[in-house]
């Protein structure tokens, strides 16, 4: 066994690998060498900006405003009192993607939940 791996290079029962809390030696290493220098660094990346570097502008305006990943949606959901409901629910959510109101990725979020109620209405039905 070396640095508490077995012969086939997998940590030993008991062993989860680095302690939590650790860090990469890299990032400590970087983040050396970047001691004291953050606010410098930051002026010249808003300097280089207002002069119309786009790389510049761009790292700035994800700082400043990220990309945003997901926003709400509202549409009207029917009262839920049985599976069937849900059903119906979670076709719509279907529908809305099928005609563009929802993205796909949306469009998975939302027919999880419905998923899930289905299942507790039949759970508590038998």
């Amino acid at each position: 066994m070396q640095n508490g791996r077995n012969t086939d290079g997998k940590f030993s029962d008991g062993n989860a690998g680095r302690p939590k809390g650790s860090r990469n030696k890299a990032t400590i290493a970087f983040e050396s060498l970047l001691e004291g220098q953050a606010e410098a660094l930051t002026q010249t990346a808003i300097s280089k900006a207002l002069d119309g570097d786009s790389i510049a502008l761009r790292l700035c305006m994800d700082r400043i405003a990220p990309p945003m990943k997901d926003k709400p949606v509202s549409f009207p959901l029917p009262r839920m009192r049985d599976a069937m409901d849900a059903s119906e629910a979670a076709g719509s959510v279907l529908s809305a993607v099928s005609d563009g109101t929802l993205t796909p990725n949306r469009g998975n979020a939302g027919y999880g939940p419905y998923r899930q109620l289905q299942a507790c209405f039949r759970a508590h039905r038998y």
